[in-house]
């Protein structure tokens, strides 16, 4: 039989032999899916990957063995080992994404306590980009070296590869800078995805993180984008490094005569009625007393940003309306005196009894001492208490 004939019959015996072969795997591995996600997973993504791969090698080997010598046999070939390697780096690069999808899968990062669940959001999603390119540069390479010509080529060009390198990476700098960047954001823990930063005055949420830029989400749903680098060069802050749970204030201007032991305890009632609150932090201070006023500064915590922001909201309303219902003298008012007013004496000052003052009073309007987390926060800014040395005889 001539090889024109052969030939045919060779790559459509070896197609449908491969094609069978690849729908009875998949059958099993779905079989297998209804009691494990990941092979679930892998029947879905690495279905048509393994098809295109099984069946283009076994063409592939049927042309070289049965096929025969036929015209343009020789480019057949060199195409359907082109083919080949394609859908190799196809079939390896959906068994990664499978590999960190089930990584992803493990680490959720809708619940309130997910500080390490972002950080390796974070690093898996950096690691895909990184392997995705990978594969994608090693495929190319190893397409261009089936070339006769272009592997002849390759001494010359390491020969020069040195000038080369060099005059890339001046050409380069900006964007290696911040390729090398988003590395390091992956890995240090500066940020990480779903973190809450205040980064160019604005206030916002971390979206996406690439090798070259970072994507900020802000309050108003507006996208910042800036480039890794400025993460690594420009100072930021970021609030849920450590945890999700964050502080907020909420400040109000009233009038020296406010009686501020009301405020507070109306403070305290707002937190407790609300499920916004996490239990932790409901001080109220205050802060200034300038220009006939006085402003008191209320610190709730909650655990999480958007939390925090509607239970700022929420207590600056209910204090705001409380002191207009029960304290109307409360509100700021600008004082004037015309004419000379002849001078007056100075009562005393009356002298405070500590002994009145109760424990709760005492604590009641502390930060960094006292009352639910107050100590172990002046710990941390206050650093360790100095022991006094003896004196020696």
């Amino acid at each position: 039989m001539s090889s024109v004939v052969t030939a045919p019959l060779a790559v459509a015996g070896a197609a449908v032999v491969a094609i069978v072969f690849c729908e009875i795997v998949h059958w099993i591995v779905k079989r297998i899916g209804r009691r494990s996600a990941l092979a679930a997973d892998l029947a879905r993504t690495m279905h048509r990957p393994f098809l295109a791969t099984v069946t283009l090698t076994t063409v592939q080997q049927a042309v070289r063995i049965w096929a025969g010598d036929f015209p343009g046999r020789s480019g057949v070939v060199h195409a359907l080992v082109l083919l080949c390697i394609a859908a190799a780096a196809w079939l390896v690069g959906a068994t990664l994404l499978v590999l960190e999808d089930m990584a992803l899968a493990r680490w959720r990062t809708d619940v309130p306590d997910n500080l390490k669940s972002r950080r390796i959001k974070t690093q898996v999603v950096m690691l895909r980009r990184v392997t995705v390119a990978a594969i994608v540069v090693l495929t190319i390479g190893v397409m261009l070296m089936t070339f006769p010509d272009i592997r002849a080529l390759g001494a010359s060009v390491l020969a020069s590869a040195g000038l080369i390198s060099v005059v890339a990476a001046l050409a380069a700098q900006s964007t290696l800078g911040n390729v090398f960047a988003g590395l390091q954001l992956a890995f240090s823990d500066a940020i990480r995805v779903d973190d809450v930063v205040v980064v160019e005055q604005e206030w916002g949420r971390i979206e996406e993180i690439t090798l070259t830029y970072v994507v900020v989400q802000i309050w108003d749903d507006r996208r910042l984008i800036l480039p890794t680098s400025y993460f690594t060069t420009k100072p930021f802050q970021n609030w849920t490094r450590t945890s999700s749970a964050v502080l907020g204030t909420a400040e109000i201007d009233v009038d020296w005569a406010t009686p501020v032991e009301p405020v507070r305890a109306e403070l305290q009632q707002v937190c407790e009625e609300s499920d916004l609150w996490n239990g932790k932090v409901c001080v109220l201070q205050v802060t200034e007393a300038i220009d006939g006023r006085i402003r008191l500064r209320a610190l709730v915590s909650a655990d999480d940003a958007g939390a925090l922001w509607d239970l700022r909201c929420l207590v600056r309303e209910r204090l705001v309306g409380w002191i207009w219902q029960n304290q109307r003298a409360a509100v700021p008012r600008m004082r004037a005196e015309v004419g000379q007013a002849p001078p007056s004496p100075v009562a005393p000052a009356p002298r405070h009894d500590p002994d009145e003052t109760s424990d709760a009073d005492s604590e009641a309007g502390r930060v960094f001492s006292g009352g639910l987390d107050g100590d172990a926060r002046g710990v941390v800014f206050g650093g360790p208490v100095p022991v006094a040395s003896e004196s020696k005889d």
